[in-house]
């Protein structure tokens, strides 16, 4: 079996990347909103032009699935009359922001946010690798620890902070100097070597060579990671494993405008609805919540078997007393979920699966190749 291939590059509006079912469309939504007529107009972009499967994102992105590259050019076209595509490549890949979904107009969140995404639009901005990313988590308590992330800027408790990722300090800024901050501290990762062949992430630099001198503040401890259900900005819905159709997207246009989340789900701005909505997790217990899953086969090409038919058949079996985290994995890369679980299952071939406890997708195997049927029978 041979290793899968690892891009190193994380795909975008204007840069599409080839997978098992075409072309797959990354947006970037701006401050991770959209409105009710974006959100009607996405999902028919993503009929029109793809498959209409939409995945969401563990760093809050959208990716619209089976875009050919006949309609890619036509699909870009739409997204910019909504203002979902950046001017070009490279403000493209420089504008990874994640933000934390509870901003509100002119908050410590909103206000850094904007300024951090114009302060990296301009031509003189950094040119760091395209997984290099930024998380604006200025809330009374950080939400965005476990998002994938290089610079982030959080509270402490003497105000806001910069800090970089892996170390457990950072600077203290404020609102108007918390983006100047932040490139500055891109370039110290850039001039200290930071950056091989293209890539390199903060954490794994600051392992090997220190943080960076200056920073001595330390964050506020981090809140619990959101759950379904009503909070006082509105109502979270689960995507089930991280992706749903065009339309059911629809449907939540009726509900209002929406903030996309590092959770998989999403938050209806200031709703609580009425009705079912029976294509999204909204219980807390849902056992479809304990499952991390990436594409799979045939959607990704590397993958050794399909994954998403295998996550529905487990997560109806799971017992209800555990809370532990089931990974399936297509490969060995372990995209859904890279850091060790407590319960791991990596393609073997078609429709079988290695476990692995305590572990990652590409550690060694601890059982021989299971199906599915003989996976239910040992209760996860």
């Amino acid at each position: 079996m041979s290793a899968p291939q690892v891009f190193g590059w994380c795909p975008g509006a204007l840069r599409p990347m080839m997978s098992g079912d075409g072309l797959v469309v990354r947006l970037r939504v701006p401050m991770g909103r959209l409105s009710p007529d974006q959100i009607r107009r996405v999902a028919t972009l993503a009929r029109k032009h793809g498959n209409g499967i939409i995945d969401l994102s563990a760093r809050a992105n959208l990716q619209l699935r089976g875009v050919t590259t006949d309609s890619h050019a036509a699909l870009v076209d739409g997204l910019r009359e909504i203002g979902l595509v950046d001017a070009d490549l490279a403000a493209e890949a420089r504008r990874n922001i994640t933000v934390t979904p509870f901003w509100q107009d002119g908050d410590d969140s909103h206000r850094v946010a904007q300024a951090l995404a114009r302060a990296l639009s301009s031509e003189d901005a950094p040119d760091l690798p395209s997984k290099f990313g930024f998380a604006i988590d200025c809330g009374a308590r950080p939400v965005l620890t476990r998002t994938s992330a290089d610079i982030r800027i959080e509270r402490s408790a003497a105000g806001l902070i910069c800090r970089a990722d892996g170390a457990e300090v950072g600077q203290s800024v404020r609102v108007e100097t918390a983006a100047d901050a932040a490139l500055t501290l891109a370039r110290w990762f850039l001039d200290t070597g930071g950056v091989t062949d293209g890539r390199g992430r903060m954490a794994a630099h600051i392992a090997t060579r220190g943080a960076p001198v200056g920073a001595e503040t330390a964050p506020l401890p981090a809140a619990p990671v959101p759950e379904p259900g009503v909070t006082p900005q509105g109502t979270l819905l689960g995507f089930a494993f991280g992706q749903t159709t065009a339309e059911s997207f629809a449907q939540l246009a009726e509900l209002g405008a929406l903030r996309l989340t590092p959770w998989r789900m999403v938050l209806i701005e200031g709703v609580t609805p009425s009705a079912p909505l029976p294509d999204f997790i909204t219980d807390a217990r849902d056992p479809r919540r304990r499952v991390q899953v990436c594409t799979g086969a045939p959607g990704c090409r590397q993958a050794l078997s399909d994954t998403r038919d295998a996550a529905r058949a487990i997560a109806a079996h799971l017992s209800p007393d555990s809370d532990d985290t089931i990974h399936i994995s297509g490969c060995a890369k372990g995209c859904a979920h890279p850091a060790p679980a407590p319960v791991t299952l990596t393609a073997s071939h078609d429709g079988h699966f290695t476990l692995i406890r305590h572990g990652r997708a590409g550690d060694p195997p601890q059982s021989a190749p299971l199906t599915v049927t003989q996976i239910q029978d040992r209760r996860l």
